[in-house]
């Protein structure tokens, strides 16, 4: 379960732009794009090139969701964990803190360019 309103580590695993959830283009205002999505067992999360969406899906159904804007403009600073070069599993660490104190911490599995994210995220926050 994705749920940002408290410290957290989150689990993701990389899925492809065309595997978003159908209604979260529509919340993305007019010139920002979807750089990156994640997903867990029933929940998504977007890097999108202005600030992070999390998707927590709820309940037995699915139907109710609750979703969460981050922007980047709020994270005073992050820290990136790229993974080894002889790890059996690849997996790279993002973790963000932001204006109010508010620590997000990303694990994510498998092959992913985490340092391209940083950049993007750079570009808000410096």
């Amino acid at each position: 379960m994705i749920n940002i309103s408290n410290d957290s580590v989150f689990n993701l695993k990389p899925i492809p732009l065309s595997d978003v959830r159908g209604e979260l283009p529509a919340m993305l205002i007019p010139g920002e794009q979807i750089v990156a999505a994640f997903r867990t067992v029933r929940d998504q999360l977007l890097f999108t090139d202005k600030r992070i969406i999390s998707v927590d899906v709820q309940g037995l159904t699915g139907k109710r969701k609750s979703y969460t804007s981050l922007p980047y403009s709020k994270v005073q600073f992050y820290t990136v964990q790229t993974p080894g070069l002889l790890e059996l599993v690849a997996d790279s660490e993002l973790e963000l803190m932001f204006t109010n104190g508010f620590t997000a911490k990303f694990e994510i599995k498998g092959n992913f360019d985490i340092l391209g994210l940083c950049k993007v995220i750079s570009q808000f926050v410096l």
